[in-house]
């Protein structure tokens, strides 16, 4: 999932679906220099990492957000911070007896 967040492309994609809400892929194209087969590349790979699904209308596929995926992604990031805030606190203890 953090792989799939870590292209930038694909951050900006998952941007404009958090801003916009479900858009086909002409949409999500417009005014990028990205071309729309390369849209589809990483709207898929964002699917197999569970964080957006596609639905068709019509002719056209509209793209959406997971949520609970996204849920999962930033409880993960907040015990991260927290394991970090512990070990600054920690540091700065020391740091502090020692001086």
């Amino acid at each position: 999932m953090f792989a799939a967040l870590g292209d930038p492309t694909r951050l900006q994609l998952v941007s404009r679906l958090c801003v916009r809400g479900p858009l086909s892929i002409s949409n999500l194209s417009e005014g990028s220099n990205v071309t729309r087969q390369a849209i589809t590349k990483h709207l898929h790979a964002l699917a197999d990492a569970g964080l957006v699904r596609d639905n068709r209308r019509g002719r056209e596929r509209i793209w959406e957000l997971e949520p609970k995926r996204l849920d999962k992604a930033r409880h993960w990031l907040d015990q991260i911070s927290e394991q970090w805030d512990a070990a600054i606190d920690r540091l700065r203890a020391f740091v502090e007896e020692e001086s």
